[in-house]
């Protein structure tokens, strides 16, 4: 098939690109740049099956495509907070544009949503049937309520106009690509460890995260665009629960570094626990993660030791 991956430069995109090739897919590539890096798709640019194309998603695009993975938006704090009109934008303007695209030419479209849809959650573990409970107005709500509306759009074109969609709720994952600066707790532990740094935790470290492996997610991601009759939304993450404190202590520990861990105030709206339900995730697509969190943190370790090696030289 013909399939146009939106932030397809990014962290997952570049690995999701990279599998739909392998697949043996015709893959557009599109991407702005904000976050996402060339370097990340640099190995697929000699394939004959891969085209990038440098464009923003708040502009509308015709292209002809069979299936659409819309991944397009800054994800790390400190990127969507940059400039969280463009943030709101991306999940609302863009989201339109791209299911405008999907109504045109009969596209099947998956959303790339987030478990911060379910905010500082009141019900733990999350499943796909809590609400959330998010501050509308606070620094995080730019991506927090833009993915909430973009999940409403996809429901209401889905419901309106017959588009269709699937949408997926990922949670934290990790892996080879991330930024380096991307503020998000896996890379900032990690370089913070190789540096020698101290280690920065939010609060004591008691709020709890959970961890995915990027090439699980990219399987659960491809399982749930060819999923018939489903639209979802369906939580794509590790159930495997750590609290921030003992996560931080097992980098220093797989790194070998001689960091201390250092505590600073909690921010706003950080949620204190997030976990997810995947029960959906395996009646209906088969799916749970395979990558165990070490042998994932190794491989992103020694990414990021390598991407600071070339850095340094």
């Amino acid at each position: 098939m013909r399939v146009l991956v939106t932030g397809g430069a990014g962290f997952i995109g570049s690995h999701l690109c990279e599998r739909l090739v392998l697949d043996g897919h015709d893959v557009l590539c599109l991407d702005n740049f904000f976050t996402g890096s060339k370097r990340n798709i640099a190995h697929l640019l000699g394939e004959s099956r891969f085209e990038l194309i440098r464009h923003d998603i708040t502009q509308p695009i015709l292209l002809e495509v069979d299936r659409i993975y819309n991944l397009a938006c800054p994800a790390s704090p400190i990127h969507y907070q940059y400039n969280p009109v463009k943030t709101i934008k991306t999940s609302v303007l863009g989201v339109i544009h791209m299911l405008g695209l999907a109504k045109r030419v009969r596209a099947r479209i998956l959303q790339a949503s987030t478990s911060e849809v379910y905010g500082d959650p009141q019900v733990h573990p999350q499943t796909e049937e809590y609400w959330g409970n998010v501050n509308p107005i606070g620094l995080r709500s730019c991506y927090d309520e833009g993915k909430r509306v973009a999940e409403t759009l996809m429901m209401d074109y889905h419901r309106q106009n017959g588009v269709d969609v699937r949408i997926i709720r990922i949670f934290n994952t990790y892996g080879p690509r991330m930024a380096l600066n991307d503020g998000r707790v896996v890379s900032n532990f990690i370089v913070q460890a190789l540096r020698g740094e101290d280690l920065t935790v939010y609060g004591k470290g008691e709020q709890t995260r959970s961890f995915c492996f990027v090439t699980d997610l990219v399987e659960g991601m491809t399982r749930m665009m060819e999923c018939e009759g489903f639209a979802g939304p369906v939580n794509l993450g590790n159930p495997a629960e750590t609290t921030i404190l003992e996560f931080a202590e097992r980098i220093i520990s797989l790194t070998g570094s001689r960091s201390k861990i250092v505590f600073r105030p909690l921010p706003a709206d950080d949620p204190q626990q997030r976990q997810p339900d995947i029960s959906l995730a395996g009646t209906r697509l088969g799916w749970s993660p395979t990558v165990d969190v070490e042998t994932g943190l190794m491989q992103t370790i020694d990414y990021f030791a390598t991407l600071m090696k070339g850095a340094a030289s």
